[in-house]
């Protein structure tokens, strides 16, 4: 079989392209870490400006801080989905089957607009109930529902970019993905700055016009991206816009890679819930550095997580082409990277703590500022065993062997995380220190726990196949 040619900072390993593994990974993952800094800016954004509204601004960055995690509740599915179609896609493009990667790409985005459809019926629908059950009241409870109910209805434009993203990646081009989420964040800025805050003679919505921003943008993006691929800016990908039958028998593999990528998600989502009820408890003022924390957080693990994402397209070439000691390299390689990142980054964001909550208008010595600062401590004790667990995490979704990520995650969160949360912030009477302390307990969990089934389970001859 002709070797296919590459994709724009994605040297085929298998191939024998002599280019080394750390130069492959960073070519391909330096777009995907713009992409997702990119990605995680449209909820920053929405968050500082928020916090300028006059008069309601922490009541504001409250409701934000519920209705956030709703939306990591909610994006559970798609996840699973995207997880699916990435490890196939990767499989089928290292194997050279151009014409599999375009019907897996055309069933795929007719699965993702059902499933955005009935996610923003349901969504809607459960919000107010799940907000409540979270803890959020008042103005809080309100306003959450106000960010959220847009966002909601626009859920089909926001997934549709997730999955080619995803796709994308898998066929090793990161760059046009990396380009429609800068236009796309350039766009979100210019209508937040109007509509939450009333610039540019529009009116200040506050919340809902954040919300109805980002929207816009979202489905600007993903109008972009369909042109883009339509137009021939990815070799060898196509994108029919036909109605066509469900294939069932690929829907139903996707299905079975994705199933465990979601409940991993689920099972993340468990955790943050948990941890906003044990909060909402105790202070929500803690509630709200909670949510600013969680925006920190998701800046800090971009970069290796981008790395980890771009290892693990690599890995599925590299088994699709039959190669499981080239996709071995790649996770090794992976590992000691993404290792040596995060426990850099954690250094600086511990230094730094005052000036990142300045980007969000919050005085470090305000109550909201005092949790925050306690969360960015443990949120720097986390991240060197997250960079191990991002390391070898790249051969569990590279390969589809998506149980073994979600054994791993389930064991860590409901056999440490939530009790040592439970015990250290109430029965030790820590109160927030307590309840955040459970986070780097239960990544150092899976940092152990990953090493290990890295190297004792067959993951390189498990998963899904091309």
């Amino acid at each position: 079989m002709a070797c296919p040619e590459p994709m724009p900072g994605a040297a085929l390993p298998h191939c024998g392209v002599p280019s080394s593994v750390p130069k492959r990974l960073l070519d391909l993952a330096l777009p995907v870490i713009g992409l997702n800094v990119l990605n995680v800016l449209a909820l920053f954004v929405d968050t500082a400006m928020v916090g300028r509204i006059p008069g309601q601004a922490d009541a504001a960055l409250t409701g934000l801080g519920f209705a956030v995690s709703v939306i990591f509740l909610l994006f559970v599915a798609m996840l699973g989905l995207t997880v699916g179609s990435v490890a196939f896609v990767s499989r089928a493009h290292g194997a050279g089957h151009d014409e599999r990667v375009t019907h897996i790409l055309h069933q795929s985005t007719q699965l993702t607009v059902l499933l955005g459809v009935g996610m923003a019926l349901a969504g809607n629908a459960v919000a107010p109930w799940v907000l409540t059950w979270m803890g959020a009241s008042g103005e809080a409870h309100t306003l959450a529902l106000d960010y959220l109910r847009p966002l909601l209805a626009c859920t089909t434009f926001n997934y549709l970019n997730v999955l080619y993203a995803g796709v994308l990646r898998g066929v090793g081009n990161t760059r046009l993905a990396f380009g429609v989420a800068l236009g796309m964040n350039a766009l979100n800025v210019v209508l937040n700055y109007g509509l939450i805050l009333g610039n540019y003679g529009l009116p200040a919505m506050g919340v809902t016009g954040a919300a109805i921003g980002t929207c816009i943008a979202q489905f600007a993006a993903m109008l972009a991206m369909v042109s883009f691929i339509r137009a021939g800016k990815v070799p060898r990908v196509d994108l029919p816009l036909r109605v066509a039958k469900i294939d069932v028998p690929l829907a139903r593999d996707l299905i079975r890679v994705g199933t465990p990528a979601a409940l991993d998600m689920l099972v993340l989502n468990a955790s943050f819930l948990s941890i906003i009820g044990m909060l909402s408890r105790i202070d929500q003022i803690a509630v709200a550095a909670h949510g600013i924390g969680l925006r920190i957080q998701a800046l800090s693990f971009v970069p290796g997580m981008s790395i980890s994402q771009a290892a693990a397209a690599m890995v599925g070439q590299a088994l699709g082409a039959g190669d499981p000691d080239e996709a071995r390299r790649i996770v090794r390689w992976t590992a000691a990277m993404c290792f040596c990142l995060m426990s850099a980054l954690a250094l600086g964001i511990w230094g730094l703590d005052e000036p990142i909550l300045a980007l969000f208008e919050v005085e470090a010595d305000s109550p909201v500022g005092q949790s925050a600062v306690i969360w960015i401590a443990m949120l720097a004790l986390c991240m060197p065993p997250v960079g191990f667990w991002l390391g070898y995490g790249a051969a569990f979704m590279g390969s589809g062997s998506t149980r073994t990520s979600l054994i791993i995650n389930a064991l860590a969160t409901f056999a440490f995380q939530i009790p040592a949360s439970y015990f250290m912030g109430f029965v030790l009477d820590w109160g927030v220190l307590g309840v955040w302390a459970g986070f780097p307990v239960a990544f150092l969990v899976k940092a152990i726990v990953g090493t290990l089934a890295y190297r004792y389970t067959g993951w390189a001859r498990a998963g899904a196949a091309a």
